[in-house]
C-alpha cells in the first residue's frame, strides 16, 4: 500500500481489537499494546474471531494478521508511529495519563487521536505539549463492523491533520464525518440519547411499556434510517409539515435537564439491564445472546444490501 502508515491502537478489547482490524485490514502496519498481558495475549485470536464473523476469507484473515503486532509497553508501541488510536476506558485520569506517556515517546509529527463516545477532547488533550496534533476519533461500537467514525476538532486541532485522519479512515473504508466543536456526545450520541430520553419519558408517564417502544421504533422510522436520515425526512415531507408536527408535539416532549429519576431508580436498585438480568425489560443470558446475534447478523447483511445498491 503506497500511503501506508505506522499506527498505534493503545488497548487490545473490544475497540481497540476493532480499530486494529481494521486499518490493519486497509494496509496499514498496526502495532497494539495494553497493560494486560491477557489481552495481549488474545488479540490475535479475537481479531481471527470478528474478521470469521464478518465473513472475512481465512487468506484475509491471515495476510490482516501479518500487519498486526503486539508491543508490552506504550513506549515500544508508539515510538514510530505516524498516529496513535488511544481506546482505553472512559476514565479521564485514565486517558490524560496515557497522553502524557504517549507524548514522551511518539515522534514529534505523530498524530494523538483519542476514541471516546462522549468525554470532551478539549479536556482530555489540556496537559498535552502539542495539542495542535490532537483530536478525537470516536469509532462506534463493534468498530470493524459499524461504519461511522466522529473526527472531533477541538480549539487547537490543526486543521490539515484532521482531515488527514478524515482521509485515512475514508480510505480505509469506514464513513468519517467531521465534528467542527468539541461538544458533548459529539453528534451521534446527542441525537441517540435525545431519542433515549423520550424512551424512557414514555415509560416512566405510564404511556406505554418497554417492549411497545422498542416495538414501535424497530417497526416504523427505524426500518428507514439506516437509508434515511431525519433531515433528508424532514425534506421529503416538506418542511412546512415538519413544521406543524413540531408546533403540535414538541411542547408535550421531555425536557427535563438530567437523568430520568426513572432511570435512577433502576440503577439504584441494581436492575443494570443485561448485566444483571433486568431493567427496562427482563433478560436471560439466552435472550441477551440471541439479540447480540442478531444485532451482528443484520450488520453483516445490511452492509452487502448498501454495497450492491450503491
Amino acid at each position: 500500500m503506497a500511503n501506508s502508515k505506522n499506527i498505534a491502537v493503545i488497548g487490545a478489547g473490544l475497540m481497540g481489537h476493532g480499530i486494529a482490524l481494521t486499518l490493519a485490514r486497509a494496509g496499514h502496519l498496526v502495532t497494539v499494546t495494553d497493560p494486560m498481558a491477557e489481552a495481549r495475549d488474545a488479540l490475535p485470536a479475537r481479531v481471527r474471531a470478528s474478521m470469521a464473523a464478518m465473513g472475512c476469507a481465512e487468506a484475509e484473515i491471515s495476510e490482516t494478521l501479518t500487519r498486526i503486532e503486539v508491543a508490552d509497553s506504550t513506549g515500544a508501541a508508539v515510538g514510530s508511529a505516524d498516529i496513535v488510536f488511544e481506546a482505553a476506558p472512559e476514565k479521564m485520569a485514565l486517558k490524560q495519563a496515557i497522553f502524557a506517556e504517549v507524548e514522551v515517546h511518539a515522534p514529534e509529527g505523530c498524530i494523538l487521536a483519542s476514541n471516546t463516545s462522549v468525554m470532551p477532547i478539549t479536556e482530555i488533550m489540556s496537559g498535552l505539549k502539542h495539542k495542535d496534533r490532537a483530536l478525537g476519533t470516536h469509532w462506534w461500537n463493534p468498530p470493524h463492523m459499524i461504519p461511522l467514525v466522529e473526527v472531533v476538532k477541538t480549539e487547537w486541532t490543526r486543521a490539515d491533520l484532521a482531515q488527514e485522519v478524515f482521509d485515512l479512515l475514508a480510505a480505509a473504508g469506514k464513513t468519517p464525518v467531521m465534528v467542527a466543536k468539541d461538544v458533548p456526545g459529539f453528534i451521534g450520541n446527542r441525537l441517540q440519547h435525545a431519542l433515549w430520553r423520550e424512551a424512557i419519558s414514555l415509560v416512566e408517564n405510564g404511556i406505554c411499556d418497554a417492549a411497545a417502544v422498542d416495538t414501535v421504533v424497530k417497526s416504523s422510522f427505524g426500518r428507514r434510517l439506516a437509508v434515511l436520515g431525519p433531515l433528508e425526512n424532514a425534506d421529503l415531507v416538506g418542511t412546512d409539515l415538519t413544521l406543524d408536527i413540531h408546533q403540535n408535539v414538541l411542547h408535550d416532549i421531555e425536557a427535563r435537564q438530567g437523568p430520568s429519576p426513572y432511570l435512577e431508580q433502576l440503577v439504584n436498585a441494581g436492575q443494570l439491564g443485561v448485566k444483571s438480568g433486568q431493567g427496562f425489560r427482563n433478560w436471560t443470558p439466552e435472550e441477551a445472546e440471541a439479540v447480540r446475534l442478531t444485532v451482528a447478523n443484520y450488520l453483516k447483511e445490511l452492509e452487502g444490501i448498501l454495497k450492491q445498491s450503491n
